[in-house]
This record gives C-alpha cells, structure tokens and sequence, in this order.
C-alpha cells in the first residue's frame, strides 16, 4: 500500500487527510493494471499511524514557528518559550502572490518552512489552490532586517520528487548549493530565510536548541504530535512516548547531556527525513500512477518507467517508437475521466481530467528530436521539434543537470534593453578570486560579500544579476556540490575536462532542471516567477532558440537549438505538460 502525498497545514491540522492507494488489476504493464483507486480517508487522530515516527516528528519540526531570528527577538525582550508572540512578524501576515496577495496561514508567528513550501492552506481560496511544497510568489518573502532585503533573489522551488536519487549526483536549491538535504535544511534554519543576517549562524543554532530544551509539549502544534516536549520527543525512548512518536535509535539525542549543535543537528536530520518523503504517488512497482498521462500509459499497456540499465531519454524514445506504432495500427486508447475519483474530475485542478488527440500531439511534440543541427526556413515554419526529452526525459521529466535557457538574459535585456546581458561584464575566476568580496555570495565565513550576482536586477543599478551556477562553482566557501556541479559542466567539454578558469565562463546563467510534473500547482514559472502561464513558458523556448541559433544567447544550452518550433504548436504542448497534473492528498 503506497498513501499519497500528505497536506498537513499548521491552519487545518484539525482536519488532516491521509489517503491510501489500493490496487486493481493485476501487475504487468497490459490493459488496466496498475489504475489505482482511493481507498477511504482515515480520521485525523490517527494519521500518525501512516508515517515512521522520524516522518512524523519532522513534519511537527517543519512546521514549527519558533525556530526563526523574530521569535528569538521576542525572547531577549522577555518572553517565553511556551508563551505566544503578542504580535507575529509582519512578513506572515500575507501569502505573496502573483495578485494582491492572500491572508498568511501563519499571520500572528514568525517563520517556519512551511510558509515559503505551502500545499493545501489555501485551497478554495480566490487567487489561491493546491501547492506542490512551493510558494505562490515571484521571489519569496523573508522577514526583515537591516541589510534592507525583503525578498530572496528567487522562489521557492516545489519540494514534492526534490529528493529522488539522480545518476548524475544530487543538487539542492536552483543554483546547486546544496549537495545533500541535511546540508540544505541546516543552511534554512541559520540564513536569511528565516530572519538570520551572515554572521549569525551561531546564534541560529543556539536559539533551536533553547527552543527543543525549554519546550514543554502545551502549544497548539505540539497537541497535534502526541503532546510531547521536543526534548522529550527528541529522547526518542520511554513508554510515556506513543509509539507512532517514538523515533529510531539513529534520530534519538539526549537533550539533557547534548551540546546546541548536537541538537541542532537532531532537529535537520529529522526535517530532512520529512522533506526526502515527498514524492509523487506511485504504485508498488514504483511506477507514477495518478496523472492522466499514467493513466495513458497504463491503459495502453506502455512501459511506465526505464528498463533496468536504460536511461530516462532512451525510455523516452522507445515510448517515442511504441506510441507511433500503436498510432499507425489505430489502437492508441484516450483517456477521458479519472478513474480515482467519483465524479472523473480532478478535485485540485480546474480543467479536465483527460489525455486525448490534443494531449497526444503535445506528447509527440514533446518527444520529437531534430534530424539536423541546422533546421531550414520551412523547418522553423513548419514546427513540430520540442526536443524536451533533451532535458526533461519521462518519468520525472527532469535530468537534474545545469542549463541555461535563457531565463536570466531575458528578464535582465526586459530591463536594461535588447543585447545589454550579452555586454554585462562579469569577472573571470582569477579577477573573482582576487576580489571575491566584490562578486560572490555573502556567508557567514564573509560577511561583506555584495554579492551582484544573485540578485534581482534593478533599473537603477546594471550590475545586478542573477547568474545561478556562477556564484556557486568554484566558490571556496561552499566546498560541499563542487564535485558534482564539476562534473555536470564537464560533461559539455571536450576531454580533458578543462580547468576551473575554463570552466567557470561555462556556469554563467545556468539553472538546475526543475520537473515538470503537477505544474498547474508551481505557477508563476522559472527561478524568478517570470512567466505565469505554461503557454508563456512554451512561446520563451521558442525565442530563446531562436537567439541560441542566432548566437545572441550568452552561454546558451546547445539542446535549444534542438528545439523548432511553431506558435501553432503551443496549444498542443501545453495541453500534454497539463496532462502530468495530478491530485495528491
């Protein structure tokens, strides 16, 4: 039995939802098998039940609002653990949106991580919905503080599949900070996201550990989680800790004998273990089950995941061959209704439920690769080449590599004028090297840093940019991805791999991959919310190829010149990216 996706919310945790899969049909990959229907919902008292206890526990630590630079203000200044904040941190009181914006569901607090990785908190809400653990925002709010910021230089990125094991090593954030979930979530708790300037990373670790110490199990968030103290919880043994709340041996600290950091560290381990959870459903074959287009799949009896030792895109072009012949034979069978709910609607999506003729030709699209690597006038006319599988191969439609697409360059050419990102000067690694404290990312080990490179960019100042990748390659402060992001950039160079000075022209403006299931819960688009329809999205491929072909695009992925396209085929793409849309509960 696999349960799907859960949706607890700090403003609804009276009326949490699990829901479990249960089968039909029998396993293989012809007719019906696989098809999943929702099995009945349990109540919220025990929900618990579904989850091991170090899930359950790290999803209360998710959640916790306490944990923030503006909770330990309000201590210094008298108050108490167990006492709530006479008046929450501004920053909570709205939900940013791409609108004017929605009531905070933690309006009164300070910040938690559930407040930038929203899911169900404003379902039915006008100019709200469903979220894939993202935020609604263009860049994400963070609370204030004297370097005058108020938002981070990106959004946040959905959370949901963030954690699937990559053949090509694992990166976190959009930029590729991160190499492991612990190493991410540690940074959240100590950085600006949650209220804390460079140089107060100490203090970060110091605050969490009063908090676990001093907590004594009556706040409202602890009454949903058994009612024990963290210390307590964190103690892990004892037959006054339910079961379903008693965390194994490797998660378990002795608050009373641990230092701040050990501690500290017990807190990370257990959010880190919440957040590797969230995946997309998928049955016990471990095929993805609750999109129209798996619905397809099975229905059809289409292999729904690699073969043992095939690649993503390999998978990708067999399904290319096997759909075309099945086309040709008129066998191909459409989908129109979700066989998982009552009424064969979606219940979080506000279209249909289906994968018919449109959805079909946005698939193929999406599939196609070019045939030559200098498309004519009648072949850019013509369209029909989405060459997506490049980077976004089924099933996770992601390869989790480093591109760069153009995002940075259009929204810095909207600001500055056609051309100007191509002309921005931007310091090779000896230059950076020499005067780092000019151009790379402040850090608690350099507090100084101006960092012009993941910024927002601004009208009033040309220097500000985002390059992504840039700021973290080759960075001496940030030791742990650079491996992986090495090898990611080598992959595009002849061997021998060139040097780091080589190299680091080749990070410039580069991104990491996102998914592209459940989008129609991700909106606005791109690191910097800058497209808030997929129809945009698919037309900004369009152009940024034609700049790629052109050589007008600094630093472009070679994989857009693959992609030749039409207006006319947008209708059609975009009707398949929505069939990967799902609801999850």
């Amino acid at each position: 039995m696999k349960r799907l996706i859960d949706i607890s919310s700090h403003s609804t945790l009276s009326v949490l939802l699990y829901s479990m899969l249960a089968f039909t049909g029998c396993s293989g990959e012809s007719g019906n098998s696989g098809v999943i229907a929702a099995a009945a919902q349990p109540a919220s008292a025990d929900r618990h039940a579904f989850d091991p206890p170090e899930v359950t526990n790290g999803e209360r630590l998710f959640l916790e609002t306490r944990f923030a630079q503006f909770f330990k203000g309000y201590l210094d200044a008298g108050g108490g653990v167990n006492t709530p904040v006479p008046a929450g941190d501004p920053v909570m009181n709205l939900t940013v949106t791409t609108g004017s914006g929605l009531q905070g569901p933690f309006a009164g607090l300070s910040m938690n991580c559930r407040a930038c990785h929203l899911v169900d908190e404003h379902v039915g809400t006008p100019g709200g919905g469903m979220r894939t653990y993202g935020d609604f925002a263009r860049r994400s709010p963070i609370p204030a503080r004297a370097d005058g910021k108020t938002t981070a230089p990106r959004n946040s990125p959905p959370l949901v599949n963030a954690s699937l094991p990559r053949s090509v090593g694992t990166l976190f954030h959009f930029d590729g900070e991160f190499s492991t979930m612990t190493g991410l979530t540690a940074a959240t708790f100590t950085s600006r996201n949650f209220g804390w300037v460079p140089g107060e990373r100490d203090q970060a670790v110091s605050h969490v550990a009063r908090i676990v110490r001093e907590d004594d199990g009556t706040g409202a968030l602890a009454q949903e989680f058994g009612g024990l103290p963290l210390a307590v919880m964190l103690t892990g043994s004892g037959q006054a800790i339910p079961k379903e709340f008693r965390i194994p041996p490797a998660f378990r600290i002795n608050v009373a004998r641990a230092t701040d950091q050990e501690i500290f560290d017990g807190v990370v381990r257990l959010v880190s273990s919440y957040v590797e959870q969230l995946v997309f459903s998928r049955d016990n074959a471990g095929h993805f089950n609750l999109s129209p287009f798996d619905i397809f799949l099975a229905h059809n009896g289409f292999p729904r995941k690699p073969a043992e030792n095939e690649s993503d895109r390999d998978y990708s072009r067999r399904l290319r061959t096997l759909i075309a012949s099945r086309e040709q034979a008129g066998t191909i069978q459409f989908v129109f209704g979700n066989p998982n709910s009552a009424d064969g609607k979606f219940r979080f999506h506000d279209h249909d439920f289906r994968f018919g003729p449109a959805e079909l030709a946005g698939l193929k699209l999406f599939l196609a690769e070019p045939t030559s690597t200098s498309p004519s006038p009648q072949d850019l006319s013509h369209g029909g080449v989405g060459n997506c599988l490049a980077c976004h191969a089924a099933p996770t439609f992601t390869d989790s590599q480093l591109h760069n697409t153009g995002t940075a360059q259009t929204e810095y050419d909207a600001i500055h004028g056609n051309g100007q990102f191509a002309r921005l000067a931007i310091p090779d690694l000896a230059e950076r090297s020499t005067h780092p404290e000019q151009y790379l990312p402040a850090t608690h080990e350099h507090l100084d840093y101006q960092e012009p490179f993941r910024a927002i960019p601004s009208v009033t100042d040309p220097r500000l940019t985002d390059l992504g990748i840039w700021n973290i390659f080759a960075n001496p402060d940030m030791p742990a991805p650079q491996a992986t992001i090495r090898a990611l950039l080598c992959q595009e160079q002849p061997a021998p791999c060139p040097s780091d000075r080589s190299l680091l022209p080749a990070s410039i403006a580069r991104f990491k991959t996102p998914g592209l299931r459940d989008l129609g819960h991700s909106a606005p688009y791109m690191h910097n919310g800058q497209f808030d329809r997929l129809e945009d999205v698919v037309a900004f491929y369009i152009d940024s190829a034609n700049l790629a072909r052109q050589g007008r695009l600094r630093n472009g992925a070679p994989a857009l010149t693959g992609i030749i396209l039409a207006r006319q085929d947008i209708a059609s793409l975009t009707a398949f990216l929505k069939s990967l849309n799902e609801d999850y509960e």
